[in-house]
């Protein structure tokens, strides 16, 4: 089947998966050893796991389907879910690998695209020491930055920031401005050192953003190995730790137990059935977004008092938009939300100026059906290379099926991404065989 587009995609949330060469080559020589105890992934033949201050956080996971990179061009969602678990499955080198990426983009239908971390994002604002967090952040940022020079009209990044040290991290925000690769700094929504961003502390971060013209990338993780409350995710995935343990059930030698003989006076336990996936990666993502664009963007102002500052607030669906700007133009009426920043401005007339877009991808049957409500608001991404990928081919027959109009379609797989992070599109793949 012949698949053909006259107009440019550009891919909003791809991934890179960090390889050792972070570490070992980018990262400063006198770093590296403590650099390997802040942060760290083993993927190894028999176990893997991610380190985070020296504490080894397990992978409770089937190694053999390594989620993070396991998707490769002309696979579907069902193909993923058929793989053999009992055999290992190499994971995709277009994670690490600039050519292999590009090949697979000129596959998927994308022209251009801004990769997002992998590891870093799930482990890096944990790390307690901001001196070896800078370095980190430093090294991470060369590492990408000379990736995308394999194509620097087609491939752009976000930028690991230091947050540990606010002095650090309007350093690195002005350095990599002057690197044309960097469009946007990464933000993950979650608690840091006890506190959100809602706390004044974070004000510089927007004041600098704003002044160098990067884009706010906010972006979620699941937070399978990260504390609680950092995020929603790690409560998601105790709920499922708890799916795996037997109860005990009430009739039975146990504190639910009146004693005597027969069935009901027997100790015995439920087996519970176990989950063979995390919960987190289903509903952390769309929570962790909500809070952070209810709270931050609206309810402490952070859009109204920083006007030209812009946010893309990715993988976590866009649906749930119209209801979040609904109750907090509700609640900024009616509820004196702060009296430090007394919100004034419309949460709606704000997404309509542009400033805030929401990753989408194109299996969201409200942005299907309502796509004039959402097309000024989006910017598609793919999930690349995880296991739940979707190619540029995939969204566009999805959105014509649902009879969306071409100049929208083309407005949400590319022209919102561009305005947003200042890039100017170009067209490289126009047919699919």
């Amino acid at each position: 089947m012949t698949r053909q587009k006259n107009f440019a995609v550009f891919d909003g949330d791809a991934h890179v998966v960090e390889p050792r060469t972070v570490w070992e080559q980018y990262l400063d020589p006198e770093y590296r050893t403590l650099g390997k105890h802040a942060l760290w992934r083993e993927d190894g033949k028999i176990n893997a796991y991610l380190r985070i201050n020296g504490e080894i956080h397990r992978d409770t996971t089937n190694i053999n389907l390594p989620r993070h990179a396991l998707w490769r061009p002309g696979m579907t969602w069902e193909s993923v879910g058929e793989l053999d678990p009992e055999v290992r499955h190499a994971m995709n080198e277009g994670a690490w690998e600039p050519q292999a990426r590009l090949r697979d983009m000129d596959a998927m239908g994308v022209d251009q695209t801004l990769l997002y971390p992998t590891w870093f994002a799930e482990g890096f604002h944990l790390v307690h020491d901001p001196d070896v967090a800078y370095a980190l952040a430093r090294a991470y940022n060369h590492w990408i930055a000379d990736f995308c020079q394999a194509a620097p009209e087609r491939l752009f990044a976000v930028a690991m920031v230091p947050l540990q040290n606010m002095d650090f991290a309007v350093e690195e925000l002005q350095r990599v401005a002057d690197i044309p690769c960097f469009r946007a700094a990464f933000i993950r929504p979650m608690f840091i050192e006890g506190h959100y961003f809602t706390h004044p502390y974070y004000d510089p971060l927007w004041a600098e953003l704003e002044r160098l013209g990067l884009t706010a990338a906010v972006h979620p993780t699941p937070g399978l190995w990260n504390p609680e409350w950092t995020s929603h995710g790690p409560f998601f995935e105790k709920i499922r730790d708890r799916l795996h343990q037997p109860s005990r059930l009430p009739g039975g030698g146990g504190p639910y137990s009146g004693g005597g003989n027969g069935i009901h006076g027997t100790s015995f336990f439920s087996a519970a059935t176990p989950l063979g996936h995390p919960v987190a990666p289903i509903l952390s993502g769309w929570l962790d977004n909500h809070l952070f664009v209810a709270s931050v963007l609206i309810g402490f102002t952070v859009m109204q008092r920083y006007p030209e500052l812009r946010f893309v607030v990715a993988h976590g669906k866009a649906s749930w938009m119209e209801e979040v700007l609904e109750k907090m133009e509700a609640s900024t009426k009616v509820i004196p939300l702060l009296h430090t920043y007394p919100v004034h401005t419309e949460p709606e007339e704000l997404w309509a100026e542009g400033r805030v877009m929401l990753g989408f991808d194109a299996e969201e049957r409200l942005i299907q059906e309502l796509p004039k409500d959402f097309a000024a608001k989006v910017v598609w991404g793919s999930h690349y290379p995880h296991h739940d990928t979707t190619s540029a081919w995939d969204a566009m027959v999805k959105l014509g099926q649902a009879h969306v109009p071409d100049s929208l379609i083309a407005r949400m797989m590319g022209r919102n991404a561009a305005q947003q992070f200042g890039i100017e599109l170009i067209q490289t793949v126009s047919v699919q065989a």
